[in-house]
Formats: C-alpha cells, sequence, structure tokens
C-alpha cells in the first residue's frame, strides 16, 4: 500500500475577490510540479463564490467535469441549451467531450455559494457533449458509503466516461466502515474530508485534508467526530 497526505493548510490559494479558491492540485496561478494530479483526477477546487458573482462563460473539451455544491444555489447554463440550478445534495456532470461552453453563478444576491469543483480525464476523447444533474436523498449517506459516481448510467447517481466511483459519506462520531476498491489492480482511492476528524488506515485526517492511497484492496476509515467524507476511487494511470 502507498499513501500520500495532502494537508489542508498545503493547497494552494487564489483571491479573486468574488472567488475564494483552494487548488489541491496546481490550477491557474497555482503551480506544484509535485501536485498535477492523482490518477485521472486533475482538478480538486473548494470554491465560494460571492453574492451574485460567478463564472462568465467558457470553454472546455475532453475533460469530465464534476460539480458538489455544498452551501447555496449554482445557477447553471450551457452551449446544449441547459439551465439549471444545483444545490446542496445535487450533483452535476460535464462531459465537455468534442466541446462545451458553460457558465456558472451564484443565484442569491445575499449569501455565497460553496462548491467542489472536480476535473476528471476521461477514457476517451471526441465524445458527444452531454449534462447531467441528479438530487440525491442525503439520508441514505447516514452512517454509510452513498455512491454518487460510477461509469455505468443504470448506476446510482451520474456517470462519467472513466472507471471511476465517487462515494460521500455523513458519518457520526466513533463510526467504523471499510471501503472495497472496484479496481483494486488498477485504481487509488483520494479521500477528501469535508468536516470531522477522522482516521483511514492510521493516518489521522481532519477538515479538508486530503490522503491518496493506492495499491490496496480497502480502505479502513474511523470518524473521530461527526464527519463528512468524499472518497473519489479513480484509475492510477492517465
Amino acid at each position: 500500500m502507498k499513501t500520500q497526505l495532502y494537508k489542508s493548510e498545503t493547497r494552494g490559494q487564489a483571491d479573486h475577490g468574488w472567488l475564494q479558491s483552494h487548488h489541491s492540485f496546481s490550477f491557474g496561478s497555482y503551480y506544484d510540479p509535485e501536485r498535477m494530479n492523482f490518477g485521472v483526477l486533475r482538478v480538486l477546487n473548494d470554491d465560494t463564490v460571492a453574492p451574485g458573482m460567478g463564472f462568465s462563460t467558457h470553454s472546455h473539451r475532453d475533460m469530465e467535469i464534476i460539480s458538489i455544491p455544498l452551501e447555496g444555489d449554482l445557477e447553471h447554463q450551457d452551449s446544449m441549451g441547459n439551465k439549471s440550478v444545483i444545490q446542496s445534495g445535487d450533483v452535476q456532470v460535464l462531459s465537455a467531450g468534442t466541446g462545451i461552453s458553460h457558465s456558472e453563478y451564484n443565484k442569491n444576491k445575499d449569501i455565497p455559494v460553496k462548491f467542489l469543483q472536480i476535473w476528471v480525464v476521461p477514457n476517451q476523447k471526441g465524445v458527444a457533449p452531454r449534462y447531467d444533474q441528479i438530487t440525491l436523498n442525503v439520508t441514505e449517506r447516514k452512517n454509510k458509503l452513498q455512491q454518487i459516481l460510477s461509469p455505468f448510467p443504470e448506476d446510482e447517481g451520474v456517470w462519467i466516461h472513466q472507471n471511476a466511483w465517487f462515494y460521500h459519506g455523513q458519518l457520526d462520531s466513533g463510526k467504523e466502515l471499510y471501503y472495497q476498491l472496484h479496481e483494486k489492480e488498477k485504481n487509488g482511492v483520494y479521500a477528501f474530508v469535508l468536516e470531522g476528524d477522522l482516521m483511514i488506515n492510521s493516518q489521522q485526517l481532519s477538515q479538508r485534508d486530503g490522503l491518496g492511497v493506492w495499491q490496496t484492496e480497502q480502505l479502513h476509515i474511523k470518524t473521530h467526530s461527526s464527519s463528512k467524507l468524499l472518497l473519489m476511487e479513480v484509475p492510477m494511470t492517465i
């Protein structure tokens, strides 16, 4: 088993006034050659957008882009004609494929919106652009791991063009559970602590810490306080 710890305070930071962002991996003006990616997980941005502000229309191609709102309302529009609002409990995915343009704005004029922006390198290029969003029953992540993303359209959660699985857990203090990898020979898991204090495979983690684990069959998770956790199982080879 191999591991790499990513402490919260070591993340890159960007202050754009209307946008406060923490980058787990190199992004924009933040560049660290030792922190380019974790396997096909290319971007994990922890964003806070000021009231009424947002990302104006911009383009992507050949990337799977996942947005997970944590607080507030995020308004989406894209070149395929989609217009929607996503909130906590929702998951949004853009398969950029041959090219897509979109914008994301804080719908509210009085409170910030907080969300995770995640990019995953796809396992095929040139696919037809695709947009999807779902609303999950968050009670199903109480003291267990709720699947929110997979490679399969028929599975729970959204799907992407990659052999990746994401899980969201909301765990009480003293909870202990195991995560079994789907692709133990090829994949690793990036664990990101949203709230609380917990231990994964004997590594102590606190809020916004990340831990990459690979060359293993399972993770052992034990919480020391009420915690929220995002697990991202991804291929380690791009």
